[in-house]
C-alpha cells in the first residue's frame, strides 16, 4: 500500500511528502465551476492543461450541493471521474470542499439546506449594513458558524467525501484538502443572530484567555477588534468540527485559505473571522486539525504577503495568485526565499485562451486589485518554462531549503534591483526592463560552495562584489549556461568574451557560475 500524503518536518521546515518523497506543487487552481462537469473537463480543461509543461498538480472543487443533492443521498460520479482522469493525466489533485462557505457566502449548500432557514439559520448583519454594490450581492446569504445543525450536516457530508476518496483513490491522486473557501462574514463585523448575540456576551474560552493573557467577554478582552476575534473563533471551531470528521475517514493534510485584509479596510469589508495573518494564532487554538493557512494573493505586493504567511512555522502554500505574466517570476521568490510547498495561479485552464480580464474594473478597484492581475498576456509563454526549470531542479531546491545558501528575489514597484549576501561575496541584482507580455525580474540563487553558484530565473543581471573591507577584485572562472534534467546539469555554452556576464533574459533559464578573488 502506498504511503499516505503528509506534511512532515524536514530540517526544520514543513515538507509535503507524496509517495514517501518531497512534493512541491507546481500547479494552478481551476475556475469554480470547471470541475462540476466531467464533459467540460474532458472537452475543455484537460486539453488545455496538457499544454502546460511542468504542471504537476491542480486545485479543483468539490461542492456539497452536487455531492449530497438530497439529505443523506450522495452522488460521487463527478468526483470519481475527476480522480480517474487526473490519475490518467499524471496530475495530482488538491480538492477544495465548497461546503458551508465560499467567499463569505453559503452559495454551495444543497437546496434542502437553503430551504430550511430555521434549522440552518443564517447570519444576521448589523442594522443598516448593506451588501451588493461592491460585491454584486456576494455574501448576502451566509449560514452562521454558530448554527450547530449546519456545521454537523457539513461535517457528515465532508466525512462521506473523505471515506469515498479513501475507497476509490488508493494511489493517492488526491494529496491535500482545502476546507471551505475564503471563510468569513461580509457586510458586518459579526453575526447578530440571537444565538450569536448570547455567545458574544459570554466569557471568552479559557484557552483564549490563557493564550492572550486577557479575560472577560469578547469586548472586554479584545476591545475594538472583539467582533472579528469572536467570528474567527466560531468559524475556526466550525472548521475544526468539519475537518476532524474528514480526518477520521482519511487523514490527508488539510488547510484553510484566506481572503486577505487590506488597510484601512475593517472586518466585514473583507470576510470577518477568516484566517488573515493577525488571526492565525487564534485559528490555531480553535482548529488544531488544520495544518496550514494559505493566502490568496491578488494584492500587488506579493512578497509582503508570502513573508507574513511563511512566518511562525506556517508552511507556505499559495492556492490562488495572479494569472498574469508576473507569476512566471514570482514563483522563483516563493520557492527560493520563502520555502513554498505549492504555487497555483488562478484560472490556470485559461492560460492559452486570450483574456484581458473579464472582471468588473470598478469591483477590482474597490478590492485594490489592478485589472492586469487577470490578464494572461505572455503567461502561456513564460510560466510553463518557469515550471519546467524549477521542476527539473526540485531535488536541488529541496537540499538547500531553509539554509543561508539559497534565496530568491522578485521585482516589485519602482525597485531597480536588490543586494544578496552570501558567505564570501555579495551579489548585486539589477532588474531588467518590463515590456508588454514580458515577466518582471525574478530568480533564485544557490551558493553551492563559497565560489560556485547556481542562478535560475528571468530578466536580471547579477554582479559579484567582495565583502565590505575586503580589498580584492572578483573575476570569473567560468559562466556556463545549460539546463537541469531530473536534477542533473546538462551543460550548454561557456559564456566568455562579449558574452561574459551573469545575465538572464526574459526566457526563464539557468546558469552555473564559478568566481575567484584576486
Amino acid at each position: 500500500m502506498k504511503l499516505l500524503p503528509k506534511l512532515e518536518m524536514n530540517n526544520g521546515l514543513a515538507t509535503l511528502y507524496v509517495d514517501g518523497k518531497p512534493f512541491f506543487a507546481l500547479g494552478g487552481e481551476l475556475h469554480n465551476s470547471s470541475a462540476s462537469s466531467t464533459t467540460y473537463m474532458r472537452e475543455v480543461v484537460w486539453p488545455s492543461l496538457r499544454q502546460i509543461s511542468g504542471l504537476n498538480s491542480i486545485i479543483a472543487t468539490v461542492s456539497w450541493q452536487q455531492i449530497e443533492p438530497g439529505q443523506g443521498r450522495f452522488d460521487f460520479t463527478v468526483l470519481d471521474d475527476l480522480i480517474a482522469d487526473a490519475r490518467q493525466e499524471g496530475i495530482r489533485l488538491v480538492l477544495i470542499w465548497f461546503g458551508l462557505w465560499k467567499n463569505g457566502a453559503s452559495s454551495y449548500v444543497p437546496s434542502w439546506v437553503k430551504r430550511d432557514p430555521v434549522t440552518y439559520f443564517p447570519c444576521v448583519r448589523a442594522q443598516g449594513t448593506q451588501l451588493g454594490s461592491r460585491f454584486g450581492g456576494l455574501g448576502d446569504y451566509t449560514i452562521s458558524p454558530l448554527c450547530e445543525a449546519a456545521v454537523a450536516a457539513d461535517a457528515r457530508a465532508f466525512a462521506a467525501v473523505m471515506a469515498h476518496i479513501r475507497a476509490v483513490d488508493t494511489d493517492h491522486t488526491v494529496i491535500m484538502m482545502q476546507v471551505e473557501n475564503e471563510i468569513g462574514l461580509l457586510g458586518s463585523a459579526r453575526d447578530y443572530s440571537p444565538v450569536a448575540n448570547a455567545k458574544y456576551l459570554e466569557p471568552i474560552p479559557q484557552v483564549v484567555a490563557e493564550a492572550y493573557g486577557v479575560s472577560g467577554n469578547w469586548e472586554q478582552a479584545f476591545g475594538a477588534d472583539a467582533q472579528e476575534y469572536f467570528m474567527a473563533w466560531y468559524y475556526a471551531r466550525a472548521v475544526q468540527t468539519i475537518a476532524s470528521a474528514g480526518i477520521r475517514e482519511l487523514a490527508l493534510p488539510m488547510y484553510v485559505n484566506a481572503w486577505l485584509q487590506q488597510d484601512p479596510d475593517r472586518a466585514g469589508a473583507y470576510p470577518s473571522g477568516g484566517p488573515i495573518a493577525k488571526m492565525i494564532k487564534l485559528w490555531r487554538l480553535a482548529a488544531p486539525s488544520i495544518c496550514l493557512y494559505a493566502p490568496d494573493i491578488y494584492l500587488p505586493d506579493f512578497e509582503a504577503v508570502v513573508a507574513e504567511y511563511s512566518a511562525d512555522g506556517n508552511p507556505l502554500f499559495i492556492p490562488e495568485t495572479r494569472t498574469n505574466v508576473s507569476s512566471a517570476a514570482a514563483v522563483f521568490l516563493a520557492f527560493g526565499k520563502y520555502n513554498a510547498i505549492g504555487f497555483n495561479p488562478f484560472g490556470i485552464e485559461d492560460l492559452f485562451s486570450p483574456r484581458s480580464g473579464g472582471f468588473d474594473p470598478a469591483e477590482l478597484a474597490a478590492l485594490n486589485i489592478d485589472v492586469s492581475a487577470f490578464s494572461n498576456e505572455g503567461t502561456a509563454t513564460y510560466l510553463p518554462q518557469s515550471y519546467c526549470l524549477i521542476g527539473n531542479m526540485l531535488g536541488i531546491i529541496a537540499r538547500y531549503r531553509g539554509t543561508k545558501q539559497m534565496t530568491g528575489f522578485y521585482q516589485y514597484g519602482d525597485a531597480e534591483g536588490c543586494m544578496l549576501s552570501f558567505s564570501k561575496y555579495d551579489i548585486r541584482i539589477a532588474y531588467g526592463r518590463i515590456g508588454p507580455g514580458k515577466p518582471p525580474a525574478g530568480g533564485l540563487v544557490i551558493e553551492v560552495d563559497a565560489d560556485n553558484f547556481i542562478f535560475a530565473g528571468t530578466n536580471f543581471l547579477a554582479s559579484f562584489l567582495p565583502k565590505k573591507d575586503v580589498e580584492k577584485y572578483v573575476g570569473y572562472v567560468m559562466i556556463q549556461e545549460g539546463k537541469y534534467q531530473d536534477n542533473v546539469w546538462r551543460p550548454g555554452r561557456i559564456l566568455n568574451g562579449d558574452e561574459q556576464r551573469v545575465g538572464l533574459r526574459d526566457v526563464p533559464q539557468a546558469l552555473q557560475v564559478e568566481v575567484f578573488q584576486y
